[in-house]
């Protein structure tokens, strides 16, 4: 996956509604909810694995975004933005548990396409994958699920994970090449 070359920044497609929001339209808002809320309570899911746990932190990411869109200040995309309020909601959720849940995948192809494997052996592959995910620093997790499993550009990740592009990239590399590292083992 490789972004595509610098040039002009794209525009902000939530920008209106925010904008729309902040002069006193309330309904803008649920425009946002309706627009976010599944792409968040699936950010959510991979480090929350309490369904009823997940829902809870995916609305206080909302009623946070809701409460602090006047800190929005446009650096970044609105959805960046509301993703790394998830992020962190999560992150704190799941530091108050004894250890770290195992993450799910819920798309194989993601996955198989970064490691350069068939579909035919993503099972196999997640299985053995799996459990050395859920080790990689939580860094290098944060930026591979960021990358693969929601399609942020670099840039976004960068600005989630609160690091530069170029870290994101390095972190992203570092896990990868760890998770390769697997696959001879397929197979036997």
């Amino acid at each position: 996956m490789s972004d595509p070359p610098e040039g002009p920044r794209q525009p902000d497609p939530d920008l209106d509604v925010v904008d729309r929001f902040r002069a006193g339209d309330r309904r803008a808002f649920d425009e946002l909810v309706r627009r976010y809320q599944d792409p968040i309570l699936g950010l959510v899911r991979r480090y929350v694995k309490a369904s009823d746990d997940a829902q809870d932190v995916a609305q206080k990411a909302f009623v946070r975004a809701f409460e602090k869109i006047d800190t929005f200040r446009g650096d970044s995309s609105f959805r960046t933005w509301l993703h790394r309020i998830a992020i962190n909601l999560a992150l704190n959720h799941i530091r108050g548990q004894d250890r770290l849940q195992p993450l799910e995948l819920d798309d194989v192809a993601a996955f198989t396409n970064s490691l350069g494997t068939e579909r035919l052996v993503a099972a196999e592959v997640w299985r053995k994958v799996h459990a050395r995910l859920a080790e990689l620093p939580p860094k290098q997790r944060l930026v591979v699920e960021l990358r693969l499993f929601h399609e942020l550009s670099f840039k976004e990740v960068a600005d989630i994970a609160d690091c530069s592009e170029d870290s994101a990239k390095v972190n992203f590399h570092h896990a990868v090449k760890k998770l390769r590292a697997l696959l001879p083992s397929i197979g036997g």
